[in-house]
Order: structure tokens, then sequence, then C-alpha cells
């Protein structure tokens, strides 16, 4: 993840603005693996979104990604959540995430970071989203973003 975050920050067109504590969850999908971490990532950006989602297929790759077995493990996982009052879909990308209203482990860490922010299309506050959710106690802090460390996360 600090890997991931590092590429982001590295790229111009790229400031990552505020990250929220990691948390472990189980894995989500039918292939037995490790438990997740997971994490979200406030960022500003000149990109539009699908050279963005691009550019974070490139870091997944660059941090040896391999889509070998869908929700199989894998090293990394960039997703694009929300890309400011956009909403679109098609094949290469949907805004906002079509999983996101549904997924704790998405946003435990989003509610820590955004409360308030109101995802596109869906007209509710993550806060909301979060409190109506069902299922969202299997999502543990496993280190908090406490402001220590190069973007606060790594610090014991």
């Amino acid at each position: 993840m600090e890997r991931a975050l590092e590429a982001l920050q590295a790229e111009q067109k790229i400031r990552v603005v505020h990250c929220s504590s990691i948390y472990e969850t189980e894995p989500y999908g039918p292939v037995r693996q490790p438990d997740f971490l997971n994490m979200v990532a406030q960022v500003e950006t000149f990109f539009p979104p699908l050279p963005f989602l691009r550019k974070l297929q490139e870091i997944e790759t660059a941090l040896s990604r391999a889509r070998e077995v869908h929700w199989g493990p894998r090293t990394i996982d960039l997703d694009l959540l929300v890309f400011g009052q956009k909403v679109t879909c098609s094949e290469a990308l949907s805004l906002p995430h079509p999983e996101i209203a549904r997924r704790a482990f998405v946003l435990k860490p989003l509610v820590e970071i955004a409360p308030h922010l109101v995802v596109p299309g869906l007209h509710r506050s993550v806060m909301d989203l979060w409190q109506n959710l069902n299922g969202g106690e299997d999502v543990q802090l496993w280190r908090t973003n406490n402001g220590g460390g190069k973007f606060g996360l790594f610090e014991n």
C-alpha cells in the first residue's frame, strides 16, 4: 500500500490528499485466500477518469499485480470509487464504483475520511450508506492512521 501511495504521489498530475487507516477483512468472493487489507485515499488529479483508471492499473502492474483468477489472490487492487460528481457506466469504467454501497471494506475507511461525501447517482452520504449496511461488523481496524510516517500509515 505504501508503494502504491508513493507511486501515485510521484506522478506530476496526482496529489495524495488524505488516507484512511488500514482495515482487515475476510476476502470477498468465492476463492479461499488470506484476509485482505483495505484502505482508501483521497487524491487530486488533472487526469480525466479513464486515463486515471489506466494509471492505477499501471501502478498495479508495476507492483506485480497478476489478474489470473477473478476475485482471486492479488498483491494490490486499486479501485476508482468516485470521481467528483461524475456518473458513467461503460465496459471500461463505471462511476461511482457499482459495488460501493454494498462493500463494508470500502465504506468503513471511506467514512473515516469523507463521511459527508454524497455518492453521485446514489444521492446518499457515505455515512448513511455505512449506517444502513448489513454485515459491516467484519471490518476490523488493522493500523490507525495517526499522522506518523510519510502518509500517516506505516508507523507502529
